[in-house]
């Protein structure tokens, strides 16, 4: 998965499960710690800040601002942030972190598409 889906997809999922009743300590607190890593590493733009706070409450709406702000904010080559995504997954999703879901490698890809229950249509040439 690329660096930025898997930044806003655990985001999402981390909010979530931080809402439900009996969420693990752990997945609360792996969720604080990337939200914390993403504040700091938006912090002085205005327009990535206001959709970081904004994804929390209403995630699909603010999805596709808080992507392209973290691309500009150049959060895909954080490491600390990937890694912090990459480890609430884990938490969130085990059976799917261990079985790859969450890693995939685009180099040379065309018509990618992340996540489950999708539709795409591509054309390709001229």
């Amino acid at each position: 998965m690329d660096p930025i889906t898997l930044v806003v997809t655990a985001l999402a999922a981390g909010a979530a499960a931080a809402l439900q009743d009996g969420t693990k300590d752990a997945v609360k607190t792996a969720y604080a710690r990337l939200r914390d890593k993403l504040r700091r590493r938006v912090e002085g733009r205005p327009d990535a800040e206001l959709a970081l706070a904004r994804h929390e409450t209403a995630p699909g709406k603010w999805e596709a601002l808080l992507a392209a702000e973290l691309t500009e904010a150049g959060a895909a080559g954080d490491a600390g942030v990937v890694d912090a995504a990459q480890a609430l997954m884990k938490l969130i999703d085990e059976t799917g972190s261990r079985a790859g879901k969450y890693v995939v490698n685009v180099q040379n890809a065309r018509g990618i598409q992340i996540g489950d229950l999708n539709t795409q249509t591509n054309a390709f040439g001229g």
